[in-house]
């Protein structure tokens, strides 16, 4: 597996499609298809269509519906460049040479539609974690995801690492995942740290964090 965090994905013999306008753009060489993100099209030069792409089957569907997980995409076909961005998020590219990875569905901007997807449960985290249900990507092929604010990537095969499941953009499938629960007795009475519960992930591979826990979201009055 290839990451642009670590340099030009252009460079060296992969499929050149891809690639990074700026730290918050997307640009695709299209001639054929492409999955991407609905309403992640900032501009195009060519000829194109755009289309709504169901879940692919009626067991993704009622996944998507029970879970709430799972971005909503569109098939664009085609000729020409497309740009593509999320809120202005930063985007980082994968190249996954018959691997898997796990993406938080709000972060999943784009992919190759010869790669596969299906929503599944993170093995071993509970009510706790938050989000219970990630999409995992596998094939051969280009992934791209977007993060609110410059995300590190860590090497979990070093240490035991943690993170908040909100904050969790991606990270390797074949990772061991559970929770790692830190509330105490102080948070029962308003003294907590607020950081009650982390995503603990152990084995060879990597998790991408974003600088935040997501966008905010502002709250009706009353």
């Amino acid at each position: 597996m290839r990451s642009s965090f670590f340099g030009n994905l252009e460079q060296g013999p992969l499929p050149g499609h891809f690639a990074l306008q700026n730290a918050k753009m997307l640009r695709v060489q299209l001639n054929g298809e492409v999955l991407a993100r609905q309403g992640s099209m900032v501009a195009f030069q060519g000829q194109m269509d755009f289309d709504y792409e169901g879940s692919g089957g009626m067991g993704r569907f009622l996944k998507k519906m029970v879970t709430g997980e799972g971005a909503p995409l569109m098939r664009v076909r085609g000729q020409g460049m497309l740009f593509l961005a999320d809120n202005a998020d930063d985007v980082h590219l994968f190249y996954l040479e018959d691997e898997a990875i796990t993406v938080n569905g709000t972060n999943l901007l784009a992919f190759d539609p010869q790669l596969t997807w299906d929503i599944q449960r993170i093995q071993g985290a509970g009510i706790a974690a938050g989000g219970l249900f990630n999409t995992t990507i596998r094939g051969t092929g280009w992934v791209a995801v977007t993060a609110h604010g410059s995300p590190v990537l860590l090497d979990t095969s070093g240490a035991p690492t943690f993170a908040d499941s909100q904050s969790a953009v991606c990270w390797s499938a074949e990772l061991r995942v559970g929770v790692n629960r830190t509330m105490k007795a102080g948070a029962l009475i308003g003294r907590g740290s607020g950081e009650a519960a982390q995503l603990a992930f152990q084995g060879a591979g990597f998790v991408l964090v974003q600088a935040s826990e997501g966008p905010i979201v502002p709250q009706g009055n009353g």
